[in-house]
């Protein structure tokens, strides 16, 4: 006969399911999200060979907000790229195109998006640091105490709205004591 389970036990199961999908989601977001790094010569071809086009130097940041103000330019490009693959959006999602240049204006404040989205990295790094850090749980790995984007977002601009399953409520074999009688 199985036993319903005590909120104890749900409230442990469900911290269990959130560690394992945030174990998960950080071992495949590189993969999902094109984030292995540049593409590696095949092996044996010629390296001494210009590439196709070199690349410039990244601009230095400016008008950074929430995220550091000394950040390298290449890791402000990947946190970037994965806030983008995180919410399934483009740069232009939160950055306003230049009405001049037709060119991505990355320090303008024009986009109401770019605001919230500061707010959304604020609120994920106050989870990480004032919740996530102080789970206790010799089973986790540093990994499972870390929210990202895509905790919530799952790929989506608006996280998604999470349903769980109804409850099913079974009813006492007939003839059982609390068992109601065959309608008639």
């Amino acid at each position: 006969m199985l036993s319903t389970p005590v909120p104890q036990d749900i409230a442990y199961m469900r911290s269990r399911l959130f560690f394992s999908a945030i174990l998960v989601l950080t071992f495949a977001a590189p993969c999902l999200f094109g984030q292995d790094g540049p593409p590696q010569p095949a092996p044996g071809a010629d390296q001494s060979a210009p590439a196709a086009r070199p690349h410039r130097p990244l601009p230095k940041p400016v008008n950074l907000k929430v995220l550091p103000k000394d950040i390298a330019p290449e890791e402000l490009r990947k946190i970037m790229r994965g806030y983008a693959g995180s919410l399934g959006v483009k740069c232009n999602f939160c950055h306003a195109v230049n009405p001049q240049t037709h060119k991505l204006d990355f320090a303008s404040d024009a986009k109401e998006d770019k605001g919230f989205a500061r707010t959304m990295i604020a609120m994920k790094q106050t989870i990480n640091d004032q919740y996530m850090s102080k789970i206790d749980d010799p089973d986790a790995m540093p990994a499972d105490k870390h929210v990202t984007c895509g905790t919530c977002h799952r790929g989506h601009s608006m996280p998604q709205h999470f349903m769980p399953p109804p409850e099913e409520h079974h009813s006492p074999p007939q003839g059982a004591p609390g068992a109601q009688p065959p309608p008639q």
